[in-house]
C-alpha cells in the first residue's frame, strides 16, 4: 500500500465521522444553513431587493422570493457579468460556469468563494466515503483520469469563465496532481475527438486505477481502446477499479460497459451541476444518493405535477416523502435565490435522506395528456433489457409521432443498439408494455386505442455521436436529452441516419 492510500483511511475516518453528524440530523443543519445565507446575502442589490433583514422563516422567504429559472434571475446575471458587485452574493464571484441553455442560450452560473467549496469537497468525500466504507484505498496510489472540458478560462467582467468540469480541474488537491491524466495540454484540447485519440495515446501502457466522466463518452473512450488494442479494458488496465460517474442514469449503459471492461467493478454515482454538487451515492449496494445537506444549499422541493400552478407547495427537506417526484429548487452561497435547476427528484429514503434523479422538468412527452417522464422511459428499457439479455443499447431517445389518423399516432424510440435483439417485435412489445406498467396515462391511451403501441427506429451504433458532433456538442458534460415533446431531436437523429 502507498503512502497516499495509507493516510487517506484516517482521513475518510474523519469525514465519515463528520457526515454522520449531519445526517442525523439535517432538518437542523437545513435550518442553520437558512439563517447564515439570508443573513450574508442581506446588504446584497437582491437582498434588498427581497427585505431578507425581515424574513424570519422559510414561510417569510416563499412570500418574499418566488421560484425563478435562469432567466427569471438573468437581470441578476446580467449585472454580474458588467462586473458589478454585491448583486447575489457579497462581493464578486469567483467563476462563472458557462452551461448551454435550450432557451437562454449560454448560462452564466456564478460560483463563489463560499460555494467553491461545495463543488471540491462533495466530490472529494464521495472518494473519501467509498474508501471507509469498503477499505479499498489503492486507487489513490494509481493513475486517475476525469474525461471534462477544457480547462482553459475566458475572462468576462474580469471573472475567470469556463466549463464547471474545467473550473473543477484547477482545484484537483496537489497530491493528486501526479496521479492525474490526461496532461493539462491534451485536457484543453477542444476537438473532442482529437482529445480523445490524444487521452489514448497518454494512458495506454499506464497503470489506470479510476476512471471518471458521463457513461455514454467513458464508452466512446473505450470502444476507441478496444478497437486500437483488440482487448478488453480489463486487459488494458488490469488495475482499473472504480468508476466514478454523474450527469446521466448509468442503467441503459450499464450493460455495455461491463461488457467493455470485461468484469465488475465498483462504482460511484455523483449528482454536480453548476449550480451545486448535489448528492453522491455514500454506499456500494444502495442505489440512493445521500442529498449534502450541510454544503451551503438550502433545499426546497416543489411537488411535480404542481410545479407550473400559479402557488406550489414549497417544501423544505423536514416535509419530504419518499416515492414522491419533485422539482429541486435551491438557495445557495453561490447567490442563487428560489432557483430551479430543472431536474426532478425522488426520495428513496429518509434518515439518511436519499434519493434517485428522476428527470428533467421540461423532458417529457406529453403530446397526447400522457406525461411520461425520463424515469419511466429508462426503468422501462431497462426492465425489457433485463428479458432480452442479448440486447445493448450505445444510447437513445423518445418522440411522439402524431397522425390524423385516430388511433394512429404513437412514440418513437430511437434507440441506437450495439448488439439488437434477436426477436425485434418481442422487444417492441416487452418495451411497451413495462412502460404501461408505469405510466396509467400511457395504458389508458393505449386501451382506449388512442394511442397505437410504441415503435422502434433502429440507429446505427454512432448515430448519437455524429448527431451531438452536428451540434457542436460530441463529449464533455453534454448530455442527449431522454425524451422530448416534440420531434425537433428525432427528425435531427433521422437526418443523420439517412
Amino acid at each position: 500500500m502507498g503512502v497516499k492510500s495509507l493516510l487517506s483511511k484516517p482521513f475518510a475516518a474523519w469525514v465519515h465521522a463528520r457526515q454522520k453528524g449531519w445526517m442525523e440530523r439535517p432538518a437542523q443543519a437545513q435550518q442553520q444553513i437558512f439563517h447564515q445565507i439570508m443573513k450574508k446575502a442581506a446588504n446584497t442589490a437582491f437582498g434588498k431587493d427581497h427585505y431578507f433583514k425581515d424574513i424570519q422563516s422559510h414561510k417569510d422567504f416563499v412570500q418574499a422570493v418566488p421560484v425563478r429559472d435562469y432567466e427569471g434571475l438573468r437581470p441578476y446575471f446580467d449585472r454580474l457579468k458588467k462586473g458589478e458587485k454585491d448583486v447575489l452574493w457579497p462581493g464578486l464571484p469567483l467563476y462563472f460556469a458557462k452551461t448551454s441553455g435550450t432557451t437562454s442560450g449560454t448560462k452564466y452560473i456564478p460560483i463563489t468563494k463560499d460555494s467553491i467549496p461545495n463543488h471540491i469537497n462533495s466530490a472529494r468525500n464521495a472518494l473519501l466515503n467509498y474508501i471507509h466504507e469498503t477499505g479499498k484505498a489503492q486507487f489513490l496510489d494509481g493513475k486517475l483520469i476525469f474525461l471534462s472540458g477544457s480547462p482553459v478560462l475566458e475572462q468576462v467582467a474580469g471573472i475567470n469563465t469556463g466549463r464547471l468540469s474545467g473550473i473543477v480541474n484547477h482545484h484537483v488537491p496537489g497530491y493528486l496532481r501526479t496521479n492525474q491524466l490526461p496532461s493539462y495540454q491534451t485536457n484543453c484540447l477542444e476537438d473532442w475527438e482529437t482529445k480523445l485519440d490524444a487521452i489514448i495515446d497518454e494512458t495506454l501502457g499506464q497503470q489506470m486505477t479510476l476512471i471518471s466522466g458521463i457513461p455514454p463518452w467513458v464508452q466512446m473512450y473505450f470502444d476507441k481502446i478496444m478497437a486500437r488494442t483488440g482487448q478488453h479494458i480489463k486487459d488494458v488496465f488490469p488495475d482499473f477499479n472504480l468508476f466514478v460517474y454523474g450527469g446521466v442514469n448509468f442503467a441503459p449503459y450499464r450493460a455495455k460497459l461491463l461488457e467493455s471492461i470485461g468484469r465488475k467493478i465498483d462504482s460511484i454515482e455523483t449528482f454536480p451541476a453548476s449550480e451545486g454538487f448535489f448528492a453522491y451515492q455514500n454506499q456500494q449496494e444502495d442505489p440512493g444518493l445521500l442529498l449534502m445537506a450541510d454544503s451551503g444549499i438550502f433545499y426546497e422541493f416543489i411537488p411535480a405535477e404542481e410545479y407550473h400552478q400559479p402557488n406550489p407547495r414549497r417544501l423544505t427537506l423536514a416535509e419530504v416523502k419518499t416515492g414522491v417526484n419533485y422539482a429541486l429548487i435551491i438557495n445557495s452561497n453561490a447567490g442563487l435565490w428560489g432557483y430551479s435547476i430543472g431536474d426532478t427528484v425522488k426520495f428513496t429514503s429518509l434518515f439518511p435522506h436519499k434519493l434517485v434523479v428522476s428527470g428533467r422538468l421540461k423532458h417529457f412527452i406529453s403530446a397526447f395528456g400522457e406525461h411520461v417522464i425520463a424515469e419511466e422511459v429508462e426503468g422501462a428499457l431497462q426492465d425489457a433489457m433485463a428479458e432480452f439479455r442479448e440486447v445493448a443499447v450505445t444510447e437513445f431517445t423518445v418522440a411522439p409521432y402524431v397522425s390524423q389518423n385516430a388511433g394512429a399516432s404513437y412514440h418513437e424510440w430511437l434507440i441506437a443498439f450495439d448488439t439488437p435483439p434477436h426477436d425485434p417485435d418481442r422487444f417492441a412489445k416487452a418495451l411497451n408494455w413495462h412502460l404501461r406498467r408505469r405510466n396509467s396515462y400511457y395504458d389508458d391511451l393505449i386501451a382506449g386505442n388512442i394511442l397505437a403501441n410504441l415503435k422502434i427506429t433502429p440507429l446505427p451504433p454512432d448515430a448519437f455521436q455524429r448527431y451531438m458532433k452536428g451540434q457542436g456538442k460530441l463529449g464533455g458534460q453534454n448530455k442527449v436529452p431522454r425524451l422530448s415533446n416534440d420531434r425537433h431531436l428525432a427528425e435531427g437523429l433521422l437526418e443523420v441516419a439517412r
